[in-house]
């Protein structure tokens, strides 16, 4: 054999392309039949699934956590918003709330002061509390009605409980009250129980008077309500004043040392009553001169 031949095959030609479609195509449509009817290749399928399927989580893992994150976040800021809201709705509803309970509680001190009106005999005019004189030596208060209101010097003031104090000066559209606790002030009363007599004179405290000129043996004890007696000609008679709480009876003493807690809430009272003059029955009405 030289060293240029070329060495032949045994044979020279295969199958035709033809031939060799045909055969495929025919394997193919008996081995999808076969699968059809059969099912054949459901595990390979199976297997080739399983094979795949970490890659296909790994391409769709970073699609699936950003719509996640978006989730997540978009929720959150949505309970965010909303716990604002809610936080907003609840601050609105304690503010309604506390209005509302203040203006209960002004209901109920306006229907008292109002049936307080009703038990007084005399006409009244409703006034309310301005000012609070800041000086602890006296007490006084500045009331919305003046002169323009028919309001005079003197005038016996009241709240839903009892006696607060006479009108001290007046203004055109707002007067000065001084009360009962005024060191300076003096109301002659009486023991509603047995009518006893006595002056309450103020002490600068709002929560006690002090009785004077009691004798040691007057028949008073804690717990009578003190009225006023009418005496003076400035308070109408039979109106509370306060309620005795200490009585204390020294033999070596000419008078008694009794002190009584005001039945007005003087502290806390924002409407009064300003009781006008009784016309006397049968008087002749004053004439002024030319």
């Amino acid at each position: 054999m030289t060293r240029g031949s070329i060495i032949k095959p045994l044979f020279q030609q295969g199958p035709s392309l033809t031939a060799r479609v045909i055969f495929f195509s025919v394997i193919s449509v008996v081995l999808m039949t076969l699968d059809h009817r059969q099912h054949l290749a459901q595990p390979i399928r199976e297997s080739l699934a399983a094979a795949v399927y970490p890659i296909r989580l790994a391409v769709d893992l970073p699609g699936n956590f950003s719509g996640y994150l978006s989730e997540n976040l978009a929720s959150r800021r949505q309970l965010i918003e909303e716990n604002a809201r809610l936080r907003d709705q609840q601050l609105l509803h304690q503010a309604r709330l506390q209005k509302m309970d203040a203006l209960e509680v002004e209901n109920i001190r306006l229907r008292d002061l109002l049936d307080s009106s009703y038990q007084v005999g005399e006409s009244v005019l409703i006034a309310e509390l301005m000012r609070v004189d800041l000086d602890p030596f006296t007490h006084l208060i500045q009331i919305d009605k003046g002169a323009s209101s028919e309001v005079f010097v003197g005038q016996p003031v009241l709240d839903a409980h009892g006696i607060m104090g006479q009108v001290n000066s007046v203004g055109p559209f707002s007067a000065m009250v001084r009360l009962i606790t005024d060191p300076g002030h003096a109301i002659p009363v009486q023991v509603n129980r047995n009518g006893v007599r006595s002056i309450a004179l103020g002490t600068g405290d709002l929560h006690r008077l002090e009785l004077s000129s009691l004798p040691n043996n007057a028949d008073i004890r804690p717990g009578d309500l003190l009225v006023s007696s009418g005496l003076a000609g400035r308070f109408p008679q039979g109106y509370p004043i306060a309620r005795v709480e200490t009585v204390h009876q020294d033999p070596g003493r000419p008078f008694a040392q009794v002190t009584a807690a005001p039945t007005a809430a003087l502290d806390r009272s924002r409407e009064v009553l300003l009781v006008r003059k009784r016309e006397q029955p049968g008087a002749a009405p004053t004439q002024e001169g030319p």
